[in-house]
């Protein structure tokens, strides 16, 4: 991508002290694919970040180079976590978005402490490092690049087709550590991939990068994620979801209905709204308790998505040492000091 016709300003005293930090750059440029985003380059502190509630997660530790995201899907849990900046959580999200440039370096650094002591690390479950700002910024092959060196176990969730370029970094990781790559695809319905995830790939990309990782040896898992209700999950929707997935050759499937925290939720329901009136009142039902749909309904869709699995040859997600499956975050709102430590 060419990187024309740019604008380097420092940020205002206001957003210096926003950001936590007295190193920020703010950058725009008018070429088709950014009009309108704005990138705070930021000198992260750390890198290396602990999950609040990590004993209900697979995973303890996360590496996250970026706040906000490109791919700007309405149901984003991450949302949230833009209120931390004093940024809004909606179309700010989308478009403001927070680069930790010296991320590679800071995570080899961190790597090679004499505290470190190896755990399992998970990108891409609070926003996507394979968005379209790391076709820009390359920060995820130094990271690769730390994690292959130090023969750190990790995992990477993504629905960026962008991987395929670091394909080499993770074929070499992949013969010292542990690695678990799984990519997110929760439908295939065209219109509804168009409207709720408007900045990512196609989902048939998306499957095209698990075909791709798997000729090269290296198993991918799909998360089914969202389910979205009344909208993707039909039976003949996930029937056809199921078997795109198996056809691309996943080794795991892992579905995950659509939940709507704080953030989330508000952003949501104007898109529904928008453009599907009908089925506000039904998403208020479903969710006035909460944040999550009734148990009885996960376990239907859980049940339905594995019981297609079997029929298709997929195998269930996998959970021991050599294959992980990574799923998004669950940011408590009370974890917003911890989440600004990450500037």
């Amino acid at each position: 991508m060419r990187w024309d016709n740019l604008g380097d300003t420092p940020a205002a005293p206001a957003d210096i002290a926003l950001f936590g930090t007295d190193a920020v750059t703010t950058r725009t440029f008018d070429t088709p694919e950014f009009r309108g985003i704005t990138f705070h380059e930021v000198r992260a502190r750390s890198i290396l970040n602990r999950v609040p509630g990590a004993s209900r997660m697979p995973f303890e530790w996360t590496v996250n180079p970026y706040r906000g995201c490109t791919h700007a899907c309405v149901y984003c849990f991450a949302r949230k976590t833009h209120s931390y900046l004093d940024l809004d959580t909606g179309l700010g999200f989308d478009s403001q978005i927070v680069v930790k440039i010296n991320a590679p370096e800071l995570l080899a650094r961190q790597l090679a402490s004499a505290r470190w002591q190896g755990a399992h690390i998970a990108m891409g479950t609070n926003v996507d490092c394979y968005q379209r700002a790391e076709g820009r910024y390359a920060l995820m092959p130094g990271i690769l690049t730390a994690l292959r060196d130090h023969a750190n176990p990790f995992s990477i969730l993504t629905k960026g087709t962008l991987i395929l370029r670091d394909l080499e970094l993770l074929t070499q990781a992949a013969r010292v550590t542990e690695v678990g790559i799984s990519v997110s695809v929760g439908f295939t319905d065209q219109e509804l991939w168009r409207t709720i995830e408007p900045g990512t790939p196609s989902p048939q990309r998306r499957l095209d990068v698990v075909r791709t990782l798997g000729a090269h040896g290296i198993d991918c898992g799909v998360l089914m994620a969202p389910v979205v209700p009344f909208l993707g999950d039909r039976p003949e929707q996930l029937r056809d979801t199921v078997r795109a997935i198996a056809e691309a050759g996943a080794s795991s499937v892992t579905p995950l209905v659509l939940h709507l925290r704080p953030g989330a939720r508000e952003w949501f329901m104007q898109w529904l709204r928008r453009h599907h009136p009908g089925l506000v009142r039904r998403y208020e039902r479903m969710y006035a308790d909460g944040a999550y749909a009734p148990t009885w309904y996960q376990r239907r869709i859980t049940r339905q998505v594995h019981e297609l699995a079997a029929e298709f040859g997929i195998g269930p997600a996998h959970r021991g040492t050599t294959r992980r499956t990574p799923v998004p975050e669950e940011p408590s709102l009370a974890a917003a000091p911890e989440q600004l430590t990450l500037l």
